[in-house]
C-alpha cells in the first residue's frame, strides 16, 4: 500500500472522540498517526493499520 507522510486516512472504526481521519506523521514498520478530531498521537505495528484503512487522501490528488 503507497502511503506517505502527511496523508488523510479515514479509518474503519472512528476514535473515541468520534473522528475516524488520521494524518500520518511516520512510516516504516511502524505508523505514527494523529487524531485530526483531538490530535491524540499514536504509534503501532503497520500491519496493524493498513487493514482498517478504508480511504486514503493525498494533498493535490483525487481521491480513490
Amino acid at each position: 500500500m503507497d502511503i506517505r507522510i502527511g496523508d488523510k486516512l479515514k479509518m474503519k472504526k472512528s476514535h473515541p472522540c468520534g473522528s475516524s481521519e488520521w494524518v500520518v506523521l511516520r512510516i516504516g514498520a511502524d505508523f505514527k498517526l494523529r487524531c485530526c478530531g483531538c490530535g491524540h498521537e499514536v504509534m503501532g505495528a503497520r500491519s496493524k493499520f493498513e487493514r482498517n484503512i478504508r480511504a486514503v487522501e493525498r494533498e493535490g490528488e483525487p481521491t480513490e
